[in-house]
């Protein structure tokens, strides 16, 4: 069975670092594209990041500079290493497999974790 478990969420100070992690299971890891995305209080889900089963990247453009996904594919696990956090950044962080990384939109997502919480503030 298909699993994707998140964590490493919490509360943080502005400028502050966090980092998530997903452990995955369930299916061939290595073979898979994986995709971080967030959703905030009353909005809608949104791409973060996204790396190829290759270690390709791509990233939104409002956490380019301060947000690095990477993987271990010996682990299962994807993460999201988060740095100068902001208060905008507070969310609902997801783990998700993913059709493509040409783009971080959520439309070709086929799985999903159920999220970790990331709160920004002081």
């Amino acid at each position: 069975q298909l699993q994707l478990v998140e964590s490493g969420g919490g509360l943080v100070q502005p400028g502050g670092s966090l980092r998530l992690s997903c452990a995955a299971s369930g299916f061939t890891f290595r073979y898979y594209n994986m995709g971080w995305f967030r959703q905030a209080p009353g909005k809608e889900r949104e791409g973060v990041s996204c790396i190829t089963r290759y270690g390709s990247t791509n990233y939104a453009d409002s956490v380019k500079g301060r947000f690095t996904i990477s993987r271990d594919n010996a682990k299962n696990t994807v993460y999201l290493q988060m740095n100068s956090l902001k208060p905008e950044d507070t969310a609902v962080y997801y783990c998700a497999r993913k059709g493509q990384c040409d783009t971080i939109a959520r439309s070709d997502v086929n799985s999903w974790g159920k999220g970790t919480l990331v709160t920004v503030s002081s």
